[in-house]
């Protein structure tokens, strides 16, 4: 009788705590002690545990998935026409280099920071130009060729003349806070399609980087990644 109410006491301590538990009973004076092990799992409650976990985690991305797409929506540019998307989509299409890859191409050209790129037309071929503001603040434009990333060129920009100096200065002013490069700014917007334009907004309150990118269809996308944090966010300013 003693052995079976420890061995019962035991269990019951093992089914409220879970895990493994060993009783030793002594019926009497003469007999030896008898062992039994009683093993208990809270199976229930871990799987509840567990499928909690889940249902978080499920709700998180579902979320996440909910913000992408409407900040996606509110980037699209809704003025294009036929003619727009399929000019974009074959810019979009020639662009084999980066505009992350053709700004540090055209940084080891030309020693400095890069200020813009953009995919254009250069007279009848299609090339990426940079804009490089030196350490002396002067500025130079480089031309990449978006198919081979060589340098096709470089020159001088800009004249020194009162207009020009105080947006250098203003441009440098932004730059000496910024932590995100151009280059990261483009990387940071690659995921929406291929970037066919980077710029420093220099005179928003709120600076940014400007960042165009072209999906497969020709579809434009206007974003801003915050020169500091890198977060790429729709651009809104014209709404």
């Amino acid at each position: 009788m003693k052995r079976n109410i420890v061995i019962a006491t035991v269990t019951a301590v093992a089914l409220i705590g879970g895990g493994t538990a060993t009783a030793i009973a002594v019926a009497g004076d003469d007999e030896a002690p008898a062992k039994k092990t009683v093993s208990v799992s809270n199976d229930d409650n871990d799987r509840d545990d567990l499928n909690d976990d889940s249902d978080d985690t499920a709700q998180d991305k579902a979320g996440d998935k909910a913000e992408d797409k409407a900040e996606d929506r509110a980037a699209r540019d809704t003025d294009q026409d036929a003619d727009d998307k399929a000019e974009n989509a074959a810019e979009a299409k020639a662009g084999q280099v980066t505009a992350a890859e053709a700004i540090r191409t055209a940084l080891k050209h030309k020693d400095g920071t890069a200020v813009s790129a953009d995919l254009d037309d250069e007279g009848t071929n299609l090339a990426w130009d940079v804009d490089v503001l030196t350490g002396g603040g002067k500025w130079f434009s480089v031309q990449v060729d978006p198919g081979t990333g060589k340098v096709l060129g470089a020159h001088a920009d800009r004249d020194d003349d009162g207009d020009d100096t105080a947006e250098t200065r203003q441009v440098q002013d932004a730059l000496k806070g910024a932590s995100v490069t151009a280059a990261e700014a483009a990387e940071a917007a690659a995921g929406k399609g291929t970037v066919t334009s980077v710029d420093l907004d220099e005179e928003s309150t709120e600076q940014a980087w400007e960042v165009d990118t072209t999906a497969a269809d020709g579809t434009g996308s206007d974003w801003r990644v915050n020169p500091d944090s890198g977060k790429l966010t729709a651009d809104r300013t014209e709404d």
